[in-house]
């Protein structure tokens, strides 16, 4: 049995920042760019296509929790087998089923990467305060079908958290109409994504996110002392990306439509942002840029800052996990 206080995750690192070049991104302009709408990434496509889910298949029952049970399961996405984490209260659900939370992790080495660890005190906070909830691995981590291509210029992590939230809601335990995303780092891209595709996620919220536009992504992009560095085949996909459709300076009506920043008008429910001020993986800017869009677009939003604090809010957890469940038992229940 757990305590009240689970062994935190090492940090997920995540950095988001692994994912993203830092070369440089000026050049003279190309002739022609295909037209936005034939990137499968654009915010458009993704909102054309279908995200059916699956039933949840178990394959593995954990040891419970305090008070509620662990199971590893799989979904289907995009004909792939997705593991994902799920946690289930104990009892009788309430009338129309439980809320639900859909908890998306961070970067994470996917050969590194297991169902079973890092963000146990994340996941143990909502399913004791009466939550089901259920992380994904995404495409390509751990024992998951698929190429791991990262969550920035490629969809098919997005799919995988749509997929997930439809196989929630196609499970009897839980109610269809109060679902919400929880997002950490590149977790927070994928939650953002998520809610201006599928307005029907009620409430999200989101920690230490990778949340502003492409052009802020790549120019601003500032790494503190300590952070991890970036992988080649990581790197890859972005100037593949960019090789195609031009750098936001020379494309930029691209790097709109393919960014949620420019779609925050169609959030269907407020957002919680958490940010640490000493995060070295991912800056407080885009904390901030996030910000001034919602306030622009006027949306509902709460935005908190922790100062001193890092990427995985390690010195201000518990109350960063007590204001997140508040805001979903406001949102969702």
């Amino acid at each position: 049995m757990p305590t009240s206080r689970p062994t935190l995750p090492r940090p997920a690192f995540v950095s988001a920042a692994l994912l993203l070049t830092t070369l440089t991104l000026t050049g003279t302009a190309h002739a022609a760019y295909p037209a936005p709408s034939t990137s499968p990434l654009s915010i458009e496509a993704m909102r054309a296509r279908t995200y059916p889910g699956s039933a949840l298949t178990v394959r593995q029952t954990l040891r419970v929790g305090s008070n509620y049970t662990r199971q590893v399961v799989s979904y289907v996405s995009d004909g792939l087998r997705i593991d994902a984490l799920l946690t289930v209260p104990n009892g009788t659900p309430p009338s129309g089923g439980w809320p639900a939370i859909v908890f998306n992790h961070g970067y994470i080495p996917p050969n590194e990467y297991r169902t079973t660890e890092r963000y146990v005190a994340y996941q143990d906070a909502f399913a004791r305060a009466g939550f089901v909830t259920l992380k994904s691995d995404y495409r390509g981590h751990g024992s998951s079908q698929g190429q791991a291509l990262g969550g920035y210029y490629d969809p098919g992590y997005t799919v995988d958290v749509l997929n997930a939230a439809a196989s929630l809601r196609r499970d009897r335990r839980v109610n269809p109409a109060r679902l919400g995303m929880w997002g950490h780092s590149m977790g927070g891209h994928l939650t953002l994504r998520a809610m201006v595709i599928d307005r029907s996620i009620r409430a999200g919220v989101i920690w230490a996110g990778v949340v502003a536009p492409y052009d802020l992504l790549q120019t601003g992009w500032t790494r503190g002392p300590g952070a991890e560095t970036i992988p080649a085949g990581l790197r890859r996909r972005g100037t593949e990306v960019r090789a195609r459709y031009g750098t936001p300076a020379q494309n930029p009506a691209f790097w709109s439509a393919v960014s949620p920043n420019s779609y925050l008008k169609d959030l269907n429910g407020p957002l919680q942002l958490h940010q640490g001020t000493a995060d070295v993986e991912v800056p407080v800017t885009f904390h901030q840029a996030l910000e001034r869009g919602l306030k622009s677009a006027g949306k509902p939003y709460t935005a908190y800052t922790y100062p001193g604090d890092n990427h995985n809010l390690s010195r201000n957890l518990t109350l960063a996990l007590n204001r997140s469940v508040a805001f979903f038992k406001a949102n969702l229940k």
